[in-house]
């Protein structure tokens, strides 16, 4: 249960200080009393009155933060300039008389309302204001943080909420507060710009105006988002520190220095991102992800993780990492071919080659760039690349990179590969690459076909396996053990996923995997794997040699979870231990995560580019530790969402 707490605090009726959180039950004693001890010291003075209000803040709404960018500036002239210019690029007009009503904003306890085209005031009370309120930052929401003022996070919490109501095209806001002189400008098509300097210090003036651009008739819904709506914004991202001035050499005049404007087309990029609800910001996870039941929003089970046999926290895999790394070290120090290859690197790829049935493999650094690596490595200029539609981007790079004619097959449309893959009679060298496990959709390749068409048209066969190690087959050796036919010629896997660690492989003859040890960029120009990471997946390896109903129970999970699903009336289909859930709309895919994560679940919302515009959805990763009982009460929690 999550509870909204405010503070406010007066002294002869004069508005001393504000604050409010929005965070669970179990830390409200401790948030009002630092909310109090906010007010009690605040640098406008003592309070004669403070008041803390505890309610259910009504169903929350979850906002993307705005990106940020920060303008320094020197002196208030330079500031309220910067301000006036970000204004005018947002479309604003009039906008030295829009500066000028700060003298009556400084005096509301909320925020002017103010039509943005005739400057009409618009807040039913001229006294009081319009109030932002009931809002906080996800952090809060999850861990019940309420530590001293941080103007930064409170206010991007309040333009990101402002800037998402109805009608609202900007706002300009001076702090109060005598000792902080930085304000900001936020639209949605800028987001959050900071002007490090915009009153001069000790000032105790200033305010917000909130611009106003629509029908009369609408302003009371805009007041009522702003007032009553609990928002919860989500991704804050940290405060970068403001750079120094770089000293300007003497021989060079300072119009000839790089100017501001290159940053500005970034946060133009930006901006246009989160308009389109593709924003992307790194969280941060808790030490381990339960894939069990919790009861602590803080660690909500997981069902995005691709650990699909549990290996990644099995104690026999760890201790094999911590074992290696005090044996060998924490790095491997070297490229492969100078003094970096080890002999945990040498015993893991022939474990890989055994457990794959081929001569030989090869590890690189990553899954990613070992696509890269061996894909440029085996086709150039005069070469054809055959790749299906929707294959992973590690494999798209490889093929933008090898300089070969690329020539890309409607997804998993064989016909079609074998009608393009005739008309390449005439290049020297053909290539056709497809994932094995689509990494979206969870659907497989039928390798035997692939394959034929591969043989009679005289074409090397390439597939990624990174999601078909340990999950397919009835001992998780993949697609060929899946369809029980030969191998690729290039089969290609990481270290990652089912086997928990991190790395990727190559198995193939040992011709190939002397050509890519000879010829690869990736693999000769990259700091080889430490040993805690070859160790780990040797051993991981071995445990699923040993333990093969964990791929067992992994299928019956998969094939449960999308039952479940059908009885809340959401039907897909997965041939792997991938679950898609399509959305559609990106913005409500992402709210549908959230609400799945206020709820104890982690699910990843997957929006463009990694899948197409409009095509935006929940991808479910399961694993064979999950609890049936777990994956039912995920089942009903995505319908309830949804």
């Amino acid at each position: 249960m999550l509870y909204s707490v405010k503070m406010r605090a007066s002294c002869a009726g004069n508005h001393i200080s504000g604050a409010e959180k929005i965070v669970p039950a179990a830390t409200v004693p401790q948030t009002v009393a630092q909310l109090a001890e906010r007010a009690l010291t605040h640098a406008k003075g003592t309070p004669d009155f403070i008041n803390v209000k505890i309610e259910d803040p009504g169903e929350i709404l979850h906002l993307p933060a705005l990106p940020v960018t920060t303008h320094a500036t020197a002196t208030e002239a330079e500031g309220r300039a910067t301000a006036a210019e970000l204004l005018r690029n947002a479309g604003i007009t009039r906008i030295d008389e829009i500066m000028s009503r700060f003298a009556e904003a400084s005096s509301l306890r909320g925020a002017m309302l103010l039509d943005a085209d005739t400057l009409e005031r618009l807040e039913p009370d001229p006294v009081r204001g319009v109030r932002a309120t009931y809002m906080d930052d996800a952090d809060s929401a999850r861990k019940g943080t309420a530590s001293g003022k941080n103007h930064y996070a409170e206010a991007i919490v309040l333009a990101t909420k402002v800037q998402y109501a109805p009608g609202i095209v900007g706002e300009i806001c001076v702090s109060d507060d005598p000792d902080y002189v930085t304000g900001y400008v936020a639209t949605r098509e800028i987001g959050y710009c900071r002007i490090t300097t915009i009153k001069a210090k000790g000032s105790p003036d200033g305010g917000r105006i909130f611009l106003y651009r629509g029908l009369r008739d609408q302003v009371a819904e805009t007041i009522r988002f702003l007032e009553h709506q609990a928002v919860i914004v989500d991704n804050v991202p940290v405060l970068p520190p403001v750079p120094l001035p770089a000293p300007v050499p003497r021989c060079v005049s300072p119009a000839a220095l790089p100017q501001r404007p290159r940053w500005d087309s970034l946060a133009a990029d930006l901006a246009a991102i989160h308009a389109a609800g593709c924003h992307r910001t790194v969280s941060t996870t808790d030490d381990r992800q339960p894939t069990s039941g919790t009861s602590d929003q803080r660690r909500p089970t997981c069902l995005a993780s691709n650990d699909y046999l549990g290996l990644a926290t099995d104690p026999r895999v760890c201790r094999a990492a911590a074992d290696a790394a005090l044996t060998y070290g924490a790095g491997s120090t070297g490229s492969r071919l100078t003094t970096g290859t080890q002999e945990p690197h040498l015993a893991l790829e022939r474990h890989l080659a055994a457990f794959k049935g081929t001569e030989a493999a090869l590890v690189w650094a990553t899954g990613y760039m070992a696509n890269v690596g061996t894909i440029s490595a085996l086709v150039k200029k005069g070469d054809a690349i055959l790749s299906d539609e929707l294959n992973h981007a590690s494999i798209i790079d490889g093929c933008r990179l090898s300089g070969a004619d690329v020539i890309v097959y409607r997804h998993r449309d064989l016909d079609d590969l074998a009608r393009k893959l005739a008309a390449c009679r005439e290049h020297r060298r053909r290539l056709v690459v497809s994932d094995a496990v689509f990494s979206m959709d969870g659907d497989i390749l039928d390798l035997p076909r692939f394959l034929e068409i591969c043989r009679r048209h005289d074409a090397f066969s390439m597939i990624d396996e990174a999601h078909a190690t340990g999950v397919l087959g009835a001992t998780g050796r993949g697609l060929a053990e899946h369809f029980d036919c030969d191998h690729a010629d290039i089969t290609l896997g990481t270290l990652s996923k089912a086997l928990g660690s991190s790395g990727g492989f190559v198995c193939g003859p040992q011709t190939l995997i002397d050509y890519l040890t000879n010829k690869s960029r990736s693999f000769i120009f990259s700091t080889a794997l430490g040993a805690a990471n070859l160790a780990a997946a040797d051993t991981a390896l071995t445990i699923l040699e040993q333990e093969p109903d964990r791929v067992a129970r992994l299928r019956q999970n998969a094939t449960f979870f999308v039952n479940e699903l059908a009885r809340y009336g959401i039907h897909t289909t997965t041939e792997s231990a991938i679950v898609p859930i399509i959305i559609g709309d990106e913005r409500k895919a992402v709210a549908v995560s959230n609400i799945l994560r206020d709820k104890g679940f982690l699910i990843s919302a997957i929006r463009y580019p990694t899948v197409a515009q409009g095509a935006a959805r929940l991808r479910v990763a399961l694993s064979s530790e999950h609890a049936q009982e777990t994956l039912g009460a995920a089942a009903e929690a995505i319908a309830e969402a949804i």
